[in-house]
């Protein structure tokens, strides 16, 4: 299958670096405040969606202006936040990958609600990451493999009652046949200690996080 990345810029804590990770054949979706980021970047939405009520006229006007296409939604009488739309959107692309920037800040209920929709892409087999200036962050349940992004600590954290199956390659701290229940932190903190690690998992979810202060 051809590769396909797309990427979802919300609204929430933006690494501008980002940007510099876009390719010419990647779709680009805006959310909401997310679609004028990258308006005010010179970066073209493919498409905009959203309730659009964290941006003023002129700005929804720039957004229409610069934009493919306007999905827009009532601001109260709907049944999906404005990034959980957005990757409705980018699911019926068939992508290979999802990139999602802008969806973590200081809303907790959002940032939770959004690192749970790996799950939704992991049941279709789309690889999806979370990008902002201090993580990255993805979800497994099989093998996974970790590349050096520059950040200094990749947490393990399980998503499911139980991981099991645990083994780590290319890390600081080797672990072998493990398991890691919800709650516990023997997966914080870890490092690569080469240009990339290997995560292999027997069962379970397991929220693999790269960070840094």
């Amino acid at each position: 299958m051809t590769s396909k990345r797309v990427f979802i810029y919300a609204g929430g804590e933006i690494d501008p670096i980002s940007i510099k990770s876009i390719k010419q054949d990647d779709y680009i979706i805006g959310a909401d405040r997310g679609a004028l980021f990258l308006v005010d970047n010179g970066i073209k939405p493919h498409i905009s969606v959203g309730d659009f009520d964290s941006v003023n006229a002129e700005e929804f006007a720039r957004i229409q202006g610069f934009s493919d296409e306007i999905l827009s939604c009532d601001a109260v009488n709907k049944d999906l936040t404005d990034t959980e739309l957005a990757f409705d959107t980018a699911i019926k692309q068939q992508p290979t990958e999802i990139i999602m920037v802008g969806v973590s800040g200081s809303r907790l209920d959002h940032t939770l609600g959004n690192i749970h929709m790996l799950l939704l892409g992991l049941e279709q087999q789309i690889s999806c990451f979370i990008w902002d200036r201090n993580n990255y962050i993805t979800l497994t349940d099989s093998t996974h493999i970790v590349e050096d992004r520059g950040y200094t600590y990749v947490s393990l954290l399980a998503l499911s009652p139980e991981v099991t199956g645990i083994n780590l390659d290319g890390f600081l701290y080797p672990l072998e046949n493990a398991t890691l229940k919800m709650g516990q932190s023997l997966g914080v903190s870890n490092r690569l200690v080469e240009a990339k690690g290997t995560i292999h998992i027997a069962s379970g979810l397991l929220l693999v996080i790269q960070s840094k202060d």
